[in-house]
């Protein structure tokens, strides 16, 4: 029996599981059975918590596939939100996660009920131009890394579709390129003004989902840094809006965004 707790960021959900004291091949395979949409709780990814102090945790996410991932900005702020429901902590009170990203500081903007909005600094984002060979073609884009890889990739199209094709299936073909031997994240962006796009995003590990905090960091800097939008930008997905602000350089982005706690429970069969 495996108890959880899970919560969502902008429709991209987490189980939040305390049980640690498992192999990595075991928190895989609960992982996947608790992820599994049809026959389990159902969620984006599994989120092991350690506490290591009283405003402090030590956290290592699993994607649905199984997979490790680095760090989930919206899953961070979920086990943010769930550490603050309970040791009611209120507005400004932080709390620190070691992540396999590195260290990630989360602060209470807001509390009401179990809904949450929380400022999450994500660390100094590396930035380069690429372009991937897709059959004939080249599409060209943009990979950052926000601890975690991305592939930013700029479009006109209001369905976010590139040369005639839907941004899932490129975002697929894209995400298992040769170029990224460990996978990587694809976004697509509509720059709407210079504070404000609308972003699609492909998943590693996941597949589409409605929401990403790291890619919502990773299509902010992509846009500050290669189209001149604002250092305070707002970044609009299918799950909800999130802000970002960077001012470029070394300067460490910070993440503003909602979570919000859904249920608790047990599950049986893992």
């Amino acid at each position: 029996m495996i108890r959880f707790v899970k919560a969502h960021a902008c429709g991209n959900d987490f189980l939040v599981v305390e049980q640690t004291q498992l192999s990595v091949e075991r928190q895989r395979e609960i992982a996947v059975k608790l992820c599994a949409r049809n026959t389990g709780v159902g969620a984006d990814g599994v989120e092991y918590l350690e506490w290591t102090g009283e405003r402090s945790g030590k956290i290592r996410l699993f994607n649905a596939d199984g997979s490790v991932a680095e760090i989930s900005g919206n899953g961070t702020r979920c086990v943010a939100a769930w550490m603050a429901h309970e040791k009611k902590f209120g507005h400004g009170e932080a709390v620190l996660f070691e992540t396999d990203a590195g260290p990630r500081e989360c602060r209470i903007v807001d509390a009401e009920g179990e809904r949450y909005q929380i400022a999450s600094r994500m660390g100094v984002p590396k930035i380069a131009s690429h372009g991937v060979r897709l059959g004939n073609e080249v599409v060209d884009g943009v990979v950052v890394s926000t601890g975690n890889p991305h592939f930013v990739v700029f479009v006109s199209d209001p369905a976010f579709g590139v040369r005639g094709r839907s941004w899932q299936e490129i975002g697929r073909e894209i995400c298992f390129h040769p170029d990224f031997p460990e996978q990587t994240n694809v976004e697509f962006v509509r720059v709407i003004d210079t504070n404000e796009i609308e972003i699609r995003i492909f998943e590693r590990g996941v597949g589409p989902t409605t929401s990403s905090g790291t890619g919502t960091c990773a299509t902010a800097v992509a846009t500050i840094s290669q189209k001149g939008g604002s250092a305070h930008l707002l970044v609009r997905a299918p799950g909800g809006e999130q802000r970002v602000e960077w001012t470029g350089g070394e300067n460490e982005i910070l993440l503003t965004g909602p979570a919000e706690l859904i249920a608790k429970g047990e599950a049986f069969g893992c």
